[in-house]
């Protein structure tokens, strides 16, 4: 059966640069950041263009996972809200076995990683408040977390396979 990473947290946790990692330890695999489905300027948060992003998120892990090149899809995004991503994976009609983690880390670790963003270039000074304001919102989820804080994009992506494995159940269309 196919396996579905999902990986949750916070914006500038790591989620991006672990699946890359976790990529490169899983043949077979190909990788999905619900960001790349949002992408638009001026980016605009209503219940239309919200609809259509989980539409073009669900037919995109719909076709990874009926894809026999594929075995493992690996999927992130923010999934704050625990009614996210359980809509997203009920819109799913392909069958998976699901590996979800959800990354966290310090206060401290976050407002650093996100001013390294920041002074790059790679975001905006709003997403600061908004990230850290998130953050506790992954404490309330009924999930797997791991704490990120000290680890590299690498070991991140090891801790996944480790913890994913323990979280696994096979759901049927």
């Amino acid at each position: 059966m196919k396996r579905l990473y999902v990986i949750g947290g916070p914006m500038g946790v790591g989620k991006t640069a672990a699946c890359r990692q976790l990529q490169q330890l899983l043949d077979r695999s190909v990788f999905l950041d619900g960001d790349w489905c949002w992408d638009a300027h001026p980016f605009q948060a209503t219940e239309e263009t919200r609809e259509m992003v989980l539409e073009n998120i669900s037919f995109l892990l719909d076709n990874f996972l009926r894809c026999s090149a594929y075995d493992h899809v690996i999927f992130c995004w923010v999934l704050h809200r625990r009614e996210i991503w359980a809509d997203l994976l009920r819109r799913l009609t392909e069958p998976y076995a699901l590996r979800a983690v959800f990354l966290v880390c310090t206060p401290e670790a976050l407002r650093s990683r996100l001013e390294g963003d920041i002074r790059a270039g790679k975001r905006t000074p709003d997403v600061l408040d908004r990230s850290l304001a998130y953050l506790p919102l992954y404490e309330a989820l009924d999930v797997r977390r791991l704490d990120v804080t000290d680890l590299t994009p690498r070991e991140t992506a090891e801790q996944i396979l480790k913890q994913a494995a323990a979280t696994e159940k096979e759901r049927e269309p």
